[in-house]
């Protein structure tokens, strides 16, 4: 059922927050209540009307440290559950948030702008990633190790304690529970900075997981702007480690203020995928994987497919399928039911959208469809654009080489096998890749040679909770999700037991 929005999104909004928060106010979630920010006031603002909805003020490094202090406490109640009974409580969060979902979803559509369906699947793999990690409290186990000495050896997998995430706003709550699950699990406390833009459905899950039964201050919300309320919590001698999810820039920024800590980072960061079309492969549905590889989300995805590379033998076919179905793509109203690509989230990204794509132009691509703003009925002031295909498109062109995060897919002729991997792998990023094909050998055959960390054969974009994630070059480093993401949150521990009788008179030393 459609649900009913006022122009401005301000009424839909102070519901929704009083419903979850128990307030129409907003700042950050820190040791379970809502704290009002002493900076900068921030505005957000409906990426489908371009208006203000709603204003709140930058954390500020005295919330930081205030949310440090609980987290501390906090992490020491939680480390000193059983195993069992985190995971309890971590299942009892998965719940929670279903119970809750259908408002989560739509508090995330306004504030993101994303569709109302899209929303809802996100939600409800946030509460399949608490569940997931709640099999995995009772599970972290060590190794013995048979050392040649006459010691017991074993290892431990150990918190880091307080952990800082920073994460974007193409998908706040998605990232956040992708994010706070295996932190918590592992035993740690969480500082969780989302962007300043989108930082309603994050506070929101903070509270529920309250209402589940993890310990106030286990997980807090910090509010505010990255060069403020971010550079606060890297630089706080309570936080020991550093989760960053969003651009290269940013992460490099990040990762530079980390090692002047000394502390570690894990950090996802952008991509330029290449999705990659043979001509033995099944058209209909790579046209079909093409599409939801670029204009799900209006392409604001880390895994875009936004450079299409196709075989020269099937490559006109292509582009002509390709842009006839995306003429047929309706942008609208994020929270009508359905609409399938929505406004894109900010006037920044807007911005950078339309000039990758008159720069791409200029330089001889061509406009197969789309290639430009678009009208929405109630979205007059809206961040809408069409979605777009570029045709005749050069590798060493920007819109080829530049994370475009938007609805604009790149399509690119290749020659054979290994010009398609060279062309794949002449990028400086290396998140996610796919090719489509009939010929099994040559699948593995480029699953093993394209550079990323993530590689889909015929299909596009499955993701999920239980498999690791991460980038190649500069999509960054470490893996979130998984076995692997959930050690990223550990520290291993080396334990030496000596089990010999008068084992230091066998080293020589007197006992007198």
């Amino acid at each position: 059922m459609t649900f009913s929005v006022e122009k401005n999104g301000e009424n839909q909004v102070s519901s929704l927050l009083t419903t979850m928060l128990g307030t129409d106010q907003f700042g950050s979630w820190i040791n379970g209540q809502l704290v009002s920010g002493t900076g900068d006031n921030i505005d957000l603002v409906n990426a489908a009307t371009g208006n203000v909805f709603m204003q709140y003020q930058d954390a500020g490094s005295v919330n930081v440290e205030h949310a440090a202090q609980a987290a501390v406490l906090a992490q020491r109640e939680w480390f000193s559950m059983t195993a069992t009974a985190r995971g309890r409580t971590m299942y009892n969060c998965g719940a929670k948030v279903r119970e809750a979902a259908e408002d989560l979803a739509k508090l995330e559509c306004i504030s993101a702008g994303k569709p109302l369906r899209d929303c809802r699947v996100e939600v409800a793999k946030v509460a399949e990633m608490f569940e997931y990690y709640a099999g995995w409290c009772d599970k972290m186990t060590g190794q013995v190790i048979p050392v040649p000495t006459s010691h017991l050896n074993y290892t431990r997998h150990e918190p880091f304690g307080v952990v800082v995430q920073i994460t974007p706003w193409n998908a706040p709550v998605f990232t956040g529970g992708w994010q706070i699950a295996p932190a918590i699990c592992a035993g740690n406390a969480v500082l969780l900075k989302p962007s300043e833009l989108t930082p309603l459905s994050t506070t929101v899950l903070a509270k529920l997981l309250e209402e589940a039964g993890i310990p106030k201050g286990l997980v807090n919300v910090i509010n505010g702007l990255g060069h403020t309320t971010g550079a606060a919590a890297i630089a706080n001698k309570l936080c020991k480690k550093v989760i960053f999810v969003g651009s290269p820039k940013t992460g490099s920024l990040i990762a530079g203020a980390a090692a002047q800590r000394v502390i570690p980072c894990v950090l996802e960061l952008g991509g330029k995928s290449a999705n990659i079309i043979f001509d033995d492969a099944n058209l209909d549905r790579a046209v079909v994987g093409a599409q939801a590889a670029i204009f799900a989300a209006a392409g604001q995805s880390c895994v875009s497919g936004s450079r299409l590379l196709v075989h020269k033998n099937v490559y006109q076919e292509v582009v002509e399928r390709l842009a006839s179905a995306t003429d047929k793509i309706a942008v609208n109203l994020p929270w009508l039911e359905e609409t399938m690509v929505g406004p894109v989230n900010n006037i920044n990204q807007f911005n950078h959208i339309k000039a990758l794509v008159a720069e791409a132009v200029a330089q001889g691509a061509k406009v197969a469809a789309g290639g430009g703003e678009c009208n929405v009925l109630g979205g007059e002031g809206g961040y809408f654009y069409k979605p777009t295909v570029l045709a005749d498109v050069a590798n060493n062109m920007s819109v080829a080489q530049e994370e475009i995060f938007g609805p604009v897919v790149s399509v690119i002729p290749f020659d054979d096998e290994d010009h398609a991997i060279a062309i794949a792998n002449d990028s400086r990023f290396g998140l996610a890749g796919a090719v489509w094909t009939a010929d099994i050998g040559r699948a593995h055959r480029m699953a093993a040679q394209v550079n990323a960390g993530t590689f889909w054969v015929n299909s596009y974009k499955a993701i999920n909770v239980m498999s690791p994630f991460g980038g190649f070059g500069e999509s960054g480093y470490g893996r979130s999700s998984g076995y692997e993401g959930l050690l990223e949150y550990t520290q291993t521990k080396s334990v030496w037991i000596e089990t010999a009788k008068d084992a230091a008179i066998q080293f020589g030393y007197s006992v007198e």
